[in-house]
């Protein structure tokens, strides 16, 4: 049975060995790209855990059709988190009891880390310049007849916002009609099991953490937050003496603690142990392993300390205390954490047990140079449609002797459902005939400042950016993030002159370029054959394209399957012009004296035709009003046909004639209100036709039954009658149905219902019953002219006792 709602259990323990996988657990395939992630640390004996649960209600798998088709899951990781595993539980439904009749389809899942994943599994092709991030997939297969259920851990997962995606593979397109039978359903229930790490030392920087690592402790974790504008991190291990000199390895990570493949350092071969990092990611906690090497027996002490680089200032390292903790933009569980409020004296000992922190002189790094960074205004115009303006812009003048270096900053959670945008456009007019190139370096958290003024390159060994650049060749350039992930991204835009010997710094040439950056719900909101849709899941909005007409892919430029122009025009020339098939029925009515049934039948064959033309998915459409109003009345005017033949086929002919048209119109007037309230309530439901349908039939056995047992001879009376028109109409009515319920598919669709217009329509020319016939009575005696009003009643013939030859005239008249 699924868990039930979200709830949040802490469990606090302690932490002896934490050992774990990036994949595991039954009914799951790893993807191909993720291998094993074994945790690679143990923390001390005195480390507290805290072991949180979320769950999320199921939901209902589709097939993938688009990102619109899925189903997206919201879950957020706190930090000093060490492990994360999602259950990922999958079960069966048919008709509200377990499925186990339902076949197996495979459910691919998605995760990833700070936005929603980009994924393409019909391998369709993305629009132009356009960036796709990564993402881990996994696929779930059936253990059991009516559930499965997989397991997806994450050591030392990232902290923050992640999704999960999920969805059933592309079906056939088969069109099925609501409500003929118990349809499948599989529904998807993801829950999260986090454990995490409570009072994690922290690390000042400038001063040394002296530590003692018992023969029963494996490593020891710390983390130091690192602010804006460093450019340099450096971790070193002081005084290391253990039984085989320092048997200790050093790990550091930003964000989450260290995995095996994080940078590492092996203290036994590197004198000093000193682990530099360049370029560290700005306003996040990077974390630091000390672990001892396995089978190394007794205590090791050693010393920790680490320096920060600030770039505006190379030649110094970050001061040991600032006066507040808003100086360095810290955190405010900073202090809480170490139990040190900055701008207080050191404190006596750290939550590791270790002794006090004694201050160490600021020794002079040498960093690099960082430049200013101009923010940027953000404009909000509507969801997911920002603008970010720059001061003074938005012509930028990109100086040949340094970069200008921009910030655009995305609101967590509200700002990775949409597009990021980004356009350079190069005034080539402003480059006095030098051979000018400028190029823009897209990263994020962190800017791109390179010693090398040629390097055109906004790659290093941690970090990866995106490149664009322009010159008087080709003046613009465009890049499109689709779902970016949160925070601030930095653009650093250099000119550089291309020589023979490659990219040089320019000379007295300032170059100018236009930079436009916005925020966009969908790409090129999805083109002429795509709608962008604002999809939402609990609290958390997200934009996607739904393509139609055959068109494909993320931003719906993908036209390898894709409708030509002249198969549109055929299809809505089809669909339109088979209602021209109502005409015969129409003509019959009239001239057998249904006028109210020939009304129906034209607003039937009106509203159809521009339903159809209104409703075509590519680029051949006419609409005459709202397409709402068109479908409702299309619907209508289809049952209200069904109504009135059947009610006109019973022929109800009460004694009294003057009733017998009364009661008809009420029986139209009911229809006609049950129907309407019947299609506003579900107009693609089973029910609202064969309800009516059946009503109607009823009515009409019930009056044929009457006549039958009045005449005692079988109504309708003439066996050509039901030779030549009953029997077929019946077979035709049936076979459109069943082509309309069984046949018809989205490729099919324009050539089956084609023929179900021409069927049903066919059908009511055969079943509507010919005119009736005089019944032979005289006609109203003529009255005297006098004063006042005469009521003249025979009372012959208000008994049908009226004999056309003998015509005796007995009546009562009253004035």
């Amino acid at each position: 049975a699924p868990a039930p709602p979200a709830s949040r259990l802490p469990v606090l323990g302690r932490v002896e060995s934490l050992d774990g996988w990036a994949w595991s657990g039954r009914g799951a395939a790893p993807p191909q790209s993720l291998t094993p992630l074994r945790v690679p640390w143990v923390s001390s004996a005195d480390g507290l855990f805290v072991t949180d649960y979320f769950t999320r209600t199921p939901r209902k798998l589709s097939p993938f059709r688009s990102f619109a088709s899925i189903e997206l899951f919201h879950f957020h990781i706190p930090e000093d988190t060490v492990i994360a595993v999602w259950n990922l539980i999958t079960f069966k439904e048919q008709g509200g009891t377990f499925g186990d009749q339902c076949p197996d389809r495979s459910i691919t899942v998605y995760f990833r880390s700070g936005a929603p994943s980009v994924i393409n599994p019909l391998h369709t092709h993305f629009p132009r310049d356009t960036a796709v991030p990564g993402s881990f997939a996994l696929t779930l297969t059936w253990t059991l007849p009516n559930r499965t259920t997989g397991v997806f851990n994450v050591t030392s997962p990232l902290p923050g916002d992640w999704f999960l995606a999920a969805h059933l593979p592309k079906d056939e397109g088969k069109i099925s009609v609501k409500g003929l039978y118990e349809e499948c359903q599989y529904l998807f229930q993801p829950q999260l099991i986090v454990q995490r790490l409570v009072n994690i030392a922290v690390l000042y920087p400038g001063y040394v953490t002296e530590q003692s690592m018992a023969p029963h402790n494996r490593s020891c974790l710390y983390k130091v937050f690192v602010p804006s504008y460093t450019s340099r991190v450096l971790v070193e291990v002081l005084r290391c003496r253990g039984a085989e000199g320092c048997p200790l390895w050093l790990r550091v990570r930003a964000k989450a603690p260290p995995l095996h493949n994080s940078t590492a350092l092996d203290c036994r071969e590197h004198a000093p142990c000193q682990l530099a990092l360049d370029l560290p990611f700005w306003q996040h906690w990077y974390y630091v392993l000390v672990e001892k090497h396995p089978g190394m027996p007794g205590t090791v002490s050693f010393q920790v300390t680490v320096q920060l680089t600030d770039c505006s200032r190379p030649s110094l390292a970050r001061p040991p205390f600032l006066p507040s903790s808003a100086s360095m933009n810290m955190p405010h569980s900073f202090g809480s954490a170490g139990g040190l409020a900055l701008g207080d004296s050191p404190p006596p000992a750290s939550p590791n047990g270790t002794k006090h922190q004694v201050p160490i002189p600021t020794a002079s790094a040498a960093g690099e140079r960082c430049w200013p960074v101009r923010p940027t205004l953000r404009n909000e115009l509507d969801t997911f449609s920002v603008h970010f303006y720059i001061f003074f812009g938005p012509n930028v003048s990109v100086p040949p002797d340094r970069p200008a270096v921009f910030v655009i900053n995305l609101l967590p959670v509200l700002d990775s459902g949409g597009v990021l945008n980004l356009e350079l456009r190069l005034n080539v007019s402003s480059l006095c005939g030098e051979n000018v190139t400028v190029f823009g370096c897209l990263n994020h958290e962190v800017p791109l400042t390179s010693g090398d003024n040629s390097s055109v390159t906004c790659e290093t060994e941690s970090l990866a950016g995106f490149l664009l650049s322009v010159n008087a060749t080709a003046s613009l350039s465009r890049l499109r993030i689709p779902y970016p992930q949160t925070g601030s991204w930095y653009l650093s835009l250099r000119s550089l002159c291309a020589t023979e010997h490659g990219f040089e710094p320019c000379t007295n040439v300032t170059a100018e370029v236009y930079l436009r950056a916005y925020l966009s719900p969908c790409i090129n909101d999805c083109g002429i054959y795509g709608q962008c849709k604002l999809l939402r899941t609990n609290n958390y909005l997200y934009a996607a394209c739904e393509c139609k007409a055959g068109w494909n892919g993320w931003g719906c430029t993908d036209n390898a399957e894709a409708f030509s122009y002249g198969f549109q025009l055929l299809s809505t020339l089809l669909l339109c012009l088979s209602n021209v098939m109502f005409v015969p029925p129409v003509a019959i009515a009239v001239r057998s004296h249904y006028l109210l049934e020939a009304a129906v039948y034209i607003f039937t064959m009106f509203f159809s035709t521009f339903y159809h033309a209104c409703d075509q998915p590519g680029i051949v459409v006419f609409c005459i009003m709202e397409y709402d109003v068109l479908q409702f009345c299309d619907f209508l005017g289809s049952l209200m046909s069904v109504w009135v033949t059947v009610i006109a086929m019973a022929r109800l002919q009460p004694v009294v004639k003057q009733a017998s048209a009364g009661r008809g119109h009420v029986l139209y007037l009911l229809g006609a209100m049950l129907l309407s309230m019947a299609l506003q309530m579900d107009r693609h439901g089973l029910w609202n036709l064969l309800g009516p349908s059946l009503f109607a039939l009823g009515i009409m056995a019930v009056a044929w039954t009457a006549r039958t047992i009045r005449r005692r001879h079988c109504y309708p009376p003439t066996w050509k009658r039901w030779a030549f028109y009953l029997c077929p109409g019946a077979l035709i009515a049936a076979a459109a149905v069943l082509l309309y319920a069984f046949v018809e598919t989205e490729e099919n669709y324009f050539y089956i219902h084609s023929i179900w217009h021409l069927l049903i329509a066919g059908s009511v020319g055969f079943l509507l019953p010919p005119r009736a016939k005089p019944s032979g009575r005289l006609g109203p005696l003529p009255r005297r002219k006098g004063c006042g009003y005469q009521l003249c009643v025979n009372e012959q013939e208000e008994l049908g006792l009226v004999d056309p030859a003998v015509a005796s005239i007995n009546s009562i008249c009253t004035s």
